[in-house]
């Protein structure tokens, strides 16, 4: 199924272009639908600004799975010396970086795999590489991301993960995504979520992707872009 938001704005134009922005995408990627305003405006809502809904919804496309497969492969044979290079520094920086935690314990691991370095970091005091919400965590990873892309000719893209905390993670926003898609079908009213990161904003966007009778979109700058669910009209 393909992927649909709803994205909002002043003005179509501004509307489409925050669309794009969530989609990631180019405007001949996906198909757009202006959502009409059913809804009798009252005196007092005339006041407050103008809000423009409209639906963008991702083209399918047809890949040459041939060639794509021998992009893939020249690619690979190319970043393998860099990924190799990016472990090093990385294993290099978190040996560095535990020495900081005398009286921890922490074990460390490096993997390739998929053209990706997958760090884990695991050990009982692990929550304090974590932090509130993986604030600790994304910044650590967008610290070994830095790190692993000095001085190198390949975009090379590291994945942390300390003590399974991201799976925890994914299955508690399905489970609140869940539950908060059946307080919306019986309220019929939408109801925003607390402000979350790319990846988290992603996760509940999927869990609800494939439910028919509610709706998805993102509001708001970064960093306090948040997910709003609603009853599908």
């Amino acid at each position: 199924m393909p992927k649909t938001i709803i994205a909002e704005g002043k003005t179509t134009t501004e509307a489409i272009s925050n669309g794009l922005k969530e989609l990631n995408v180019s405007k001949d990627k996906v198909d757009i639908k202006i959502l009409e305003e059913h809804e009798k405006r009252s005196f007092f809502s005339i006041l407050a600004p103008r809000v423009v809904k409209v639906e963008l919804t991702l083209k399918e496309e047809k890949v040459d799975n041939s060639k794509k497969n021998r992009e893939a492969g020249v690619h690979n044979k190319v970043a393998e010396k860099e990924l190799t290079k990016g472990q090093e520094k990385v294993d290099k920086f978190l040996e560095e970086f535990i020495k900081n935690f005398e009286n921890l314990n922490f074990t460390t691991s490096i993997d390739v795999e998929n053209g990706l370095l997958k760090v884990d970091i695991d050990g009982e005091s692990s929550k304090i590489l974590i932090g509130y919400r993986g604030e600790v965590l994304n910044s650590l990873q967008n610290i070994l991301n830095s790190i692993a892309n000095r001085q190198s000719n390949e975009r090379i893209r590291v994945i942390l993960n300390v003590s399974n905390y991201k799976e925890k993670r994914e299955k508690s926003l399905e489970e609140l995504a869940d539950k908060i898609a059946k307080t919306v079908l019986k309220t019929g009213k939408s109801i925003t979520l607390e402000p979350m990161m790319a990846y988290e904003r992603k996760i509940i966007h999927s869990r609800l992707q494939s439910n028919s009778k509610v709706i998805t979109h993102s509001v708001g700058e970064e960093p306090y872009r948040k997910v709003v669910i609603a009853k599908k009209q």
